[in-house]
């Protein structure tokens, strides 16, 4: 079974910086695109960053210059370094990944982590 743990959510003045990781674990056969996504109260989800693979990266304009997406793919672990943050960063960070199972021949699914919370204070 294939699951992500997100972690390093927490309550930072604005300004300041918090690191997020979530790490893919279970039967992995191979993973593709990682992302972050959030949701802030009242709102719908949003993409915030997301790595294909190598070095190949997007982001929502609201954090370019500001968020950094990377991934260790040794160890299927996705990061996302925010910096510079801001109150309408508060939300639900969640992370998503494209991995065939190891029991999938060639099957991908989208899998989501549980989810952490992003409090910036102003």
């Amino acid at each position: 079974q294939v699951r992500l743990v997100e972690s390093g959510g927490g309550l930072v003045q604005a300004g300041g910086s918090l690191r997020l990781s979530c790490a893919a674990s279970g039967s992995i056969g191979s993973v593709n695109a990682m992302g972050w996504y959030r949701q802030a109260p009242g709102k719908q989800r949003e993409l915030v960053a997301r790595v294909v693979s190598g070095s190949i990266t997007s982001y929502a304009d609201s954090v370019k210059g500001r968020f950094t997406i990377s991934r260790d793919s040794a160890k299927n672990t996705v990061y996302l370094q925010m910096n510079s943050l801001k109150p309408e960063d508060t939300a639900v960070y969640y992370c998503n990944a494209d991995i065939r199972p190891g029991s999938s021949y060639n099957t991908f699914y989208l899998y989501w982590g549980q989810g952490t919370q992003v409090t910036v204070s102003s």
